[in-house]
């Protein structure tokens, strides 16, 4: 991996420093690592225990054992030529606040939802930035440990500064590692349709505790299923963005399919979306019904789409009151539990505008600005 693109971009990432090593975060270094990058996985949370990371993979099992570890930046001795930010949406203003010793380090985003890019763009203005869109279902299995349950791939879209040489090569690397990556050409319509992706079968198994297949069994939970990924594609057309095919995933195929009459709209999406998530949980269930630490993402998935609509014009109810109504169930035990116990009452907290009824708004959880 040599050579230099314009503006000091290297063509090909040889220091790489990924702030996260959560199940993405472990995946996308350890394939860096296997093609050739030397590779530095940054988390306070996780121990350092050796130099290799263990990637069950669809057709095999992959040690790779050129990986370092750090807890802080500051550790490293030397700056890296890419920072992959793969922590969550709701610690990305504290990786900021911690890249500041690398002041002109281009960057890779990879976090769900839409948001992540401007927060990025705010904080490094003129910093080159490349968007990431990971379709791979992937978990964390151990603390060096991760399973990738489904092949997918990778989207890659120019945000912001010559970048075009380094796209290439990330493209090239993760390719050649065993994972399929794209460049894309709009970052917008490429993060906008793997939200959409990201909503499927996501708050509502959340809710009712069931795998997607469940859920799409059950047709009242499903009618609101398909009614909020049709808000989403209104506010996606109010945005001016057409879904777009990620490597692993043909979203148009999908927002077709979303389209059609009730019960054929069901049977293709059924099968379209146990297929695609490799038996891996959705992760607001897997959040919610886990115990994981932290905000639940719900605010940039749903929340993003109700958000978007507002200032759009377009009504969003549906998305509005999925959000609201997994933000509370996050922090009341009792209210997730019943939920499980009793679905229906979901489609009626749903139809009721979530916890609170129609007069309270969904919480505007833009994302927090990085101290200055």
């Amino acid at each position: 991996m040599s050579g230099t693109a314009a503006a000091g971009v290297p063509d090909a990432p040889r220091r790489v420093a990924v702030l996260g090593a959560g199940a993405v975060g472990t995946l996308l270094g350890g394939l860096l690592s296997a093609s050739g990058a030397e590779v530095v996985l940054l988390d306070p949370r996780v121990p350092d225990a050796g130099g290799e990371i263990v990637i069950h993979e669809p057709d095999g099992r992959r040690v790779v054992a050129r990986v370092q570890r750090a807890g802080a930046p500051a550790d490293l001795p030397t700056p890296p030529d890419l920072v992959v930010l793969a922590v969550k949406t709701f610690d990305l203003a504290g990786a900021l606040d911690d890249m500041r010793a690398w002041p002109v380090a281009p960057v890779l985003t990879i976090q769900n939802g839409v948001g992540a890019e401007d927060l990025v763009g705010a904080a490094r203005p003129g910093v080159a930035h490349v968007a990431g869109s990971l379709t791979a279902p992937v978990e964390r299995t151990g603390p060096h440990e991760v399973q990738w349950r489904g092949r997918g791939g990778l989207g890659l879209a120019p945000v912001a500064g010559s970048v075009e040489d380094l796209l290439a090569g990330l493209v090239r690397a993760f390719t050649d590692a065993g994972l399929p990556a794209e460049r894309i050409a709009d970052a917008r319509a490429m993060k906008w349709s793997k939200l959409l992706g990201n909503l499927v079968g996501n708050a509502l198994s959340a809710l009712a505790d069931r795998d997607p297949a469940a859920v799409y069994a059950d047709p009242a939970l499903f009618e609101l299923e398909r009614r909020q990924l049709l808000e989403a594609l209104a506010v996606m057309r109010a945005l001016g963005i057409r879904p777009v095919a990620l490597p692993g995933a043909n979203v148009p195929l999908l927002a077709f399919g979303i389209r059609l009459p009730g019960p054929l709209s069901r049977f293709a999406l059924r099968r379209a979306v146990v297929g695609a998530r490799g038996g891996k949980s959705p992760s607001l269930r897997l959040h919610l019904r886990g115990g994981a630490e932290g905000p639940s993402e719900v605010a940039w998935l749903n929340g993003a789409v109700a958000r978007a609509g507002r200032a759009q014009g377009v009504t969003t109810p549906v998305n509005a009151a999925l959000a609201a109504l997994v933000e509370a169930a996050t922090v009341d035990p009792v209210l997730a539990a019943d939920l499980a116990a009793d679905p229906a009452r979901i489609v009626d907290l749903v139809e009721a505008g979530g916890p609170g009824g129609p007069a309270t708004p969904p919480a505007d959880h833009s994302l927090p600005r990085p101290a200055p």
